[in-house]
């Protein structure tokens, strides 16, 4: 079986010519990040993960966690030495603010290395997302006293966080929760209720975790008006920062599952005895807005599983195409060829190989707009590019983990029947990527979001920007040596123009709009990702004519370029054929058809 290695040339590569974390380097907020060090950074992070984190994902899998009789969980074995590993070298602190003890990278650049953490083990990787899930909650809206205190211990990554947002009665309609939360003279609340699909909800890797927990208060109004949202550790925190005594939220079961099986997917229960001790983040009632403050973060880094995952499954089926041999490629002289001469077989590979290429270009440069949207010296630039980082988060994280699944799909086609085998490994990519799909808001609310909200934000203005932008690119390419692009990169941002147009006249008949929401997020994926792959061939074309010595360094700028050209030329086509089902309005998904 393949292990993973960190594509870190490609990674540096389109932090640096596709997002400039040069630029990003410059500003204050970054003022602990050396840009010169990205390599470095890469490298070691690479070799950690590989050698570290990769080694215990299949056994993961076949194991699984599992839940004790007194509520305890236990994790696969290797699980917590590799965890250890990981805060001691210090990787959970990496993206967040020095002054409670963190690295001060970029986001863009932590994105990266949570790249390569999710393609080594997704399951183990989910309770570090889930803890940065936290952070970002309490950074931005916990009191002075709640960051003293739980900030330091969470951005270490000696404690973990969770959200616990979803219950069996209410599923993706959050505004249905029951979860009560009474307060109490002292200040604190006791929550009672029931939060399923917990991620990492319970374990055995940290000393406490932090539950950002939503409940209602009493006579609080209907619907997500009357959230509110709370800390609720598993262990109470004493003044001094000390762990106290057990609180009264309890892992009462872990689902069994398609994938993942690593990580414990728990049904918790808060309020079994005198109530959970909970602390409000904020005010009453200001749960969910709050909440939202944090979905770019944690719904990009969802789509960087589509992407991490993506990347895993290619490795591995590059590498078994090479050494697979099975009948006679055409204009060979051997009996049976490594299928990978066998043209399908290429198609298929390249598929995977662009996906995964257009995926990292999203993902990283929606990372880096969110990095200047915070960090930018002057407003204007921290506005436009907040708007640009709400704009394409939806698309990160719906594409890439819809991809991500075709991606792993196809890597079980490349193996054959091997591919269904499980000893192969190849199997667990999809079964592990198929939740990203689901979770942090299903595929079908990211394209209502996109449809909903962010096209409309000052009235198509941000969107029809990055539009030009994007149009900007065909001066460059018809200056260049890469003419043959022009002609399907054209055709397919103005498709995405013209759907963007009907979308927001039609803005009144919200049954139509709704209709072409999810066709139009995968033509808006399609779009921006050659668009990002055309400008990444561009600079690649550039520094090969510049490069003269290294033929190495040649090839893999010709492959770059290949690359970027397979899917503006094969794959993009796809986005204008998309849009019948962008514009044909609810009257096309007929009732009758369900009779």
């Amino acid at each position: 079986m393949v292990e993973y290695a960190a594509p870190v040339k490609d990674m540096q590569f389109v932090l640096e010519q596709l997002c400039d974390v040069r630029g990003l380097a410059a500003l204050e907020a970054f003022a602990d990040f050396d840009a010169d060090s990205l390599g470095d950074v890469l490298h070691e992070a690479g070799r950690f993960v590989g050698d570290v984190i990769a080694p215990t994902n299949h056994e993961g899998d076949k194991v699984g966690s599992r839940r004790n009789d007194d509520g305890t969980v236990t994790t696969p074995p290797g699980f917590k030495q590799a965890y250890r590993q990981w805060v001691d070298g210090g990787w959970a602190a990496a993206p967040f603010d020095p002054t409670y003890g963190g690295g001060g990278l970029p986001w863009s650049v932590a994105i990266a290395v949570s790249e390569m953490v999710t393609a080594a083990n997704m399951a183990f990787s989910l309770c570090p997302m889930l803890t940065q899930g936290a952070i970002h909650m309490l950074g931005a809206h916990g009191s002075d006293e709640q960051k003293a205190t739980y900030l330091q211990q969470l951005i270490s990554g000696e404690w973990s966080g969770t959200m616990l947002l979803t219950e069996p009665q209410a599923g993706s309609d959050v505004g249905a929760l029951t979860t009560r939360a009474v307060k109490q003279p002292d200040g604190t609340y006791r929550l009672f209720g029931q939060k399923i699909f917990i991620t990492w909800g319970e374990q055995d890797l940290t000393e406490n975790i932090v539950h950002i927990t939503l409940a209602r208060t009493p006579d609080a109004p209907a619907g997500t008006r009357g959230i509110s949202v709370f800390i609720v550790p598993k262990f109470l925190v004493a003044s001094d920062g000390s762990i106290g005594g057990r609180n009264d939220i309890t892992c009462v079961g872990i689902e069994h599952k398609m994938g993942i099986h690593a990580s414990p997917t728990c049904v918790m229960a808060l309020g079994e005895r005198d109530g959970a001790v909970g602390y409000l983040i904020g005010d009453e009632q200001q749960g969910m807005r709050n909440m939202f403050t944090m979905m770019n973060f944690a719904r990009l880094s969802v789509g960087v599983e589509g992407l991490a995952v993506g990347e895993r499954s290619y490795q591995q089926s590059v590498a078994f195409a090479h050494e697979r041999r099975q009948s006679r490629a055409v204009g060979s002289t051997e009996t049976a060829s490594p299928i990978i001469e066998h043209p399908d077989v290429r198609r298929m590979l390249l598929t995977m190989k662009a996906n995964v290429e257009a995926m990292r270009a999203l993902c990283y440069v929606n990372a880096a707009a969110i990095d200047r949207g915070h960090a930018a010296a002057d407003e204007a630039t921290r506005t436009r590019n907040q708007e640009l980082a709400d704009l394409l988060t939806p698309i990160s994280k719906g594409w890439c983990t819809d991809v991500g699944s075709d991606v792993a799909s196809l890597g079980i086609q490349v193996h054959g029947g091997m591919g269904f085998i499980e000893e192969t490994g190849v199997a667990q990519h999809y079964r592990d990527v198929r939740i990203a799909a689901i979770y942090e808001g299903t595929n079908g609310i990211q394209a209502i979001d996109l449809v909903g909200r962010k096209l409309p934000m000052r009235d198509g203005a941000v969107v029809r920007e990055l539009l030009a932008t994007m149009r900007g690119l065909d001066a460059e390419l018809a200056a260049s040596d890469l003419d043959d692009l022009r002609a399907p990169l054209t055709h397919a941002i103005d498709t995405a123009a013209e759907a963007t147009e009907w979308l927001l006249r039609n803005r009144a008949n919200q049954a139509d709009v709704l209709a072409g929401a999810t066709p139009f997020l995968r033509m808006a994926g399609l779009v921006a990702g050659g668009w990002l792959l055309a400008r990444a061939a561009l600079i690649a074309s550039q520094q090969r004519a510049a490069t003269t010595a290294d033929p190495e360094t040649r090839a893999w700028f010709d492959a770059k370029i290949a690359t970027a050209r397979f899917f503006v030329t094969q794959l993009l086509p796809g986005a204008a054929a998309l849009l019948p089902a962008v514009t044909g309005g609810a009257g096309q998904l007929d009732p009758l058809a369900f009779a």
